[in-house]
């Protein structure tokens, strides 16, 4: 059961608050999405039928992948303009309101695969957040998040915007780097991957030997694939790859 999750009553929402949501359905945005899901689909992971706990869901831009691979979804999202949304759009999949700074283990129930696409930079605390995503988790935690460049075991939290719908609730997100990510992955899951290859997205850098060159103003987004099981995969290595493929 979901204990600390609220069902949200359509008919109680006003349309101002749907309002907030429309920079979801930009041109922009889609792009960015659709890479993002032909990257998960070309590493050819074991997820058709599986059930899937979708964190920081939005309005459900990711939900339809795994649908389509017959999976069972639940979605989560830490704003109610953003389920109302979602509700709209599936209501057949269940979704939740969850606000993953406050929630603790008892908030989910474990899913086979714990999907958060876009969510732990948008959390002030990642290490806490990566503990509740293992504790949820069964088979793989599929992460992907904002990253800072660079060879130490940094968090890097920046603020941010709460008024925005697609940004941190709390106004406070981070951006860990890469070997700080992989070591706290490797603290609560056996395996822990990184793909070979990136999204082919100006956001997905393909080359971590320096920052230097990508404008000040471009994120930078890495992901990783963190596992109960060794996974003998061609497209995922064990280490952190300072160049890859697209």
């Amino acid at each position: 059961m979901f204990n600390l999750l609220r069902r949200i009553d359509i008919e109680a929402r006003k349309t101002p608050e749907i309002l907030m949501t429309r920079m979801f359905f930009t041109e922009v945005y889609a792009r960015h999405n659709r890479r993002r899901q032909e990257h998960l689909a070309s590493l050819h992971l074991p997820i058709n039928g599986l059930s899937v706990l979708e964190l920081g869901a939005g309005i459900g831009e990711h939900t339809g992948f795994f649908l389509d691979r017959g999976c069972h979804v639940t979605v989560t999202d830490v704003r109610p303009e953003n389920i109302q949304v979602f509700e709209m759009r599936y209501p057949e999949v269940p979704s939740y309101v969850l606000d993953v700074e406050t929630a603790d283990e008892d908030a989910a129930v474990p899913h086979d695969i714990v999907f958060a696409y876009g969510l732990l930079y948008h959390l002030s605390d990642p290490e806490r957040a990566l503990s509740l995503f293992s504790a949820w988790s069964q088979n793989f935690l599929l992460l992907e998040t904002c990253v800072s460049f660079g060879d130490d075991f940094e968090i890097h939290r920046v603020a941010e915007d709460p008024v925005n719908a697609s940004q941190a609730s709390s106004g406070m997100g981070c951006r860990p780097t890469r070997p700080w990510l992989l070591r706290a992955l490797k603290a609560h899951f056996p395996y822990v991957y990184v793909p070979v290859t990136q999204p082919a997205h100006p956001e997905f850098p393909t080359d971590w030997s320096s920052p230097a060159g990508r404008p000040p103003d471009l994120i930078s987004r890495a992901i990783f694939i963190a596992s109960r099981q060794e996974l003998d995969n061609p497209w995922l290595t064990d280490q952190l790859p300072v160049r890859q493929g697209i």
